[in-house]
């Protein structure tokens, strides 16, 4: 079944902190309409229950640690973890048992993401999984439950065979795109398409608003989908130009990875609460803290959703077991809530106030790549300072955006949301700009799974789409030619092989010069990659690329056919072409034109 003949368009936001399932059903009369799955979960042992939101955790019990049956679901009797609902509460109480943020680790370059390493740091009597398979993990409960729904009478209205829009931070690389779609593959879902969050939070809005959306922004008008969730923040530049008399929407530019999130300020609101236990000489130990880390998380989430919650307790078990060592127990009060997160995440700064590196240790524990800097409008100076290229018509040395579109569980919070129109108001009034304009309509807890459901039929001709090829411009390493020196291996240039935004179905060709083909033997194809040198055209070489803000990407390694030469190196001209599928194809080819090789390279969507 194609993706056009699938009778539903599937929309998953895989969140750090909440996973998300929403649908558009192509074969009914209202197919504008988008559905929330309620997902069949445990929120305690042998309780089954329906919520919009499956939060992200997975928790591997200990042998004899509940009975028999408690983790019990309609489609699976006896599974051998918990994930959602249970997983959390389970785990605030045992957190060393638990698996969190797999979504940051699942693009954590630093560990080897395939292997069994979480939960992170718990003894060795506790069982891990890979960050890949707690990924694959949420991804199969949402396919049991939505087969268990929707497709109990209907084989073919099974999510396998479903066109999925999975959702991914726009900043993901192509090695943390290409785990994600090998998740997607471990659940068995065969019809993935990946699609930035902060395009479908803006998505979500456009469905919201319908056939008005054209009322709230116009030509000229640039959006900043400002997306803050449990485990990174990320940015996203939208413009709003014409074409024949119609709006159109393009992606200008996406902001690097940045993993700052509700996670960070949860460990922070932790020590507030850490500091009073405290007081009165106890210590607590790292395993304590974890669990007040947790704990902290539910407290807060419990005063953010209710004006009238006006403090919270907060209980974690004392030393020993949890029979004799007791319960240790400090309030989290709304007052600190907000001045940890504003005063410590969301300061007021001014325009040319960037994220400072921390001087680090010599020496540290191996863990997530967090922002040494957690100052959030720093990052976003950053990345409207980085992008002022993007518009250089605009006043001032950077962008400064004339709508704001919030996403993400961190900036449900109203006041979260005012400190940031508050400080880029402050930036554009010191360039005589106009303040920027909410864009208000989306549920941020669901935004991105209806935006995603949205996109589906976007992609069947129906609704607006954001147009803006790849994200990133792509270089392919090549060997300088220089003599030989012992002990020294020639440097690697960057050769810019696809500029940012090449649309997809489009191909150029390198221009003028020649390069040596190794074929016959195994070889070494590097890739790199830059999310905001948007001036690089097709042929650009640069030298010195690790300072000029280019990264390096998995490598390729292959052996092409010697068939078709008579020699190990052939000289060959390049062509590239991003395909519809998002992928780049790198054509190298022979000078006297008696063959030519293909590399592929996946860079941005479809699998």
């Amino acid at each position: 079944m194609s993706n056009g003949t699938s009778r539903y368009s599937v929309g998953i936001d895989l969140g750090t902190t909440n996973c998300a399932l929403a649908y558009v059903d192509h074969g009914s009369e209202d197919d504008n309409a988008i559905h929330v799955l309620a997902v069949p979960q445990l929120a305690h042992p042998g309780e089954v229950t329906e919520r919009p939101l499956l939060p992200s955790f997975t928790y591997i019990p200990g042998p004899h640690e509940l009975p028999a049956g408690s983790l019990s679901l309609p489609w699976n009797e006896n599974p051998a973890a918990g994930v959602g609902l249970i997983a959390r509460s389970l785990g605030e109480k045992i957190p060393r048992r638990m698996v969190a943020s797999a979504k940051s680790w699942l693009c954590h370059g630093g560990v080897d993401r395939t292997a069994a390493i979480l939960p992170w740091g718990s003894e060795d009597d506790v069982e891990k999984i890979s960050p890949l398979d707690a990924t694959a993990g949420y991804l199969i409960h949402l396919r049991e439950a939505w087969n268990h729904l929707m497709a109990t009478e209907h084989v073919d209205h099974r999510l396998e065979q479903q066109e999925v829009l999975l959702t991914v931070p726009a900043s993901f690389d192509a090695v943390a795109r290409d785990l994600t779609m090998q998740a997607a593959t471990q659940a068995g879902l065969q019809q993935v398409t990946l699609l930035e969050e902060p395009q479908a939070a803006f998505y979500a809005w456009l469905h919201n608003r319908g056939d008005e959306w054209r009322e709230h922004v116009g030509v000229g008008d640039v959006v900043l989908v400002c997306d803050v969730g449990g485990g990174t923040t990320d940015f996203t530049l939208i413009a709003v130009g014409e074409e024949a008399g119609n709006l159109t929407l393009e992606r200008l530019a996406v902001g690097d990875h940045i993993l700052v999130g509700g996670d960070n300020m949860d460990l922070a609101l932790a020590h507030t609460i850490k500091a009073k236990i405290e007081a009165d000489g106890t210590k607590l130990s790292s395993a304590q803290l974890i669990a007040l880390w947790h704990a902290s998380r539910a407290a807060k989430e419990k005063i953010l959703a209710d004006p009238a919650v006006d403090s919270c307790p907060v209980t974690i078990v004392g030393r020993g077991s949890r029979l004799i060592g007791g319960t240790l127990q400090a309030d989290l009060t709304r007052d600190e809530v907000f001045q940890v997160i504003l005063d410590g995440f969301f300061p007021e700064t001014k325009k040319d106030d960037l994220p400072k590196p921390a001087r680090r240790a010599g020496l540290q524990e191996l863990g997530l790549n967090y922002a040494s800097d957690p100052a959030v409008p720093k990052h976003i100076a950053q990345f409207l300072t980085d992008n002022k290229s993007a518009l250089p018509d605009g006043k001032g040395n950077i962008v400064h955006p004339s709508r704001i579109l919030f996403n993400g569980g961190v900036l449900k919070a109203g006041p979260v949301q005012e400190r940031i129109q508050t400080i880029l108001s402050k930036w554009s009034k010191s360039d005589k700009v106009p303040p920027a304009q909410v864009l208000i309509g989306a549920d941020l807890d669901l935004a991105v799974s209806r935006g995603a459901a949205y996109y589906g039929r976007v992609r069947r001709g129906s609704g607006v789409r954001i147009r803006g090829g790849t994200a990133r411009s792509y270089y392919v390493g090549v060997e300088s030619a220089m003599p030989a020196v012992p002990g020294m291996v020639p440097p690697i240039k960057a050769l810019c092989v696809v500029p940012f935004g090449m649309e997809e179905g489009t191909e150029v060709d390198v221009p003028e010069e020649e390069f040596g083909l190794y074929v016959g033997e195994a070889s070494e194809f590097r890739f790199l990659s830059s999310t905001h040198r948007k001036e690089d055209s097709v042929g650009t070489m640069i030298e010195d690329w690790e300072s000029a803000g280019i990264e390096e990407l998995a490598p390729l390694e292959t052996t092409l056919s010697a068939e078709e030469s008579d020699s190990s190196v052939v000289p060959v001209r390049l062509r590239s072409r991003v395909t519809e599928l998002g992928m780049l194809e790198l054509w190298c080819i022979a000078r006297d034109g008696k063959g030519e090789w293909k590399l592929e390279f996946n860079v941005r969507e479809q699998r």
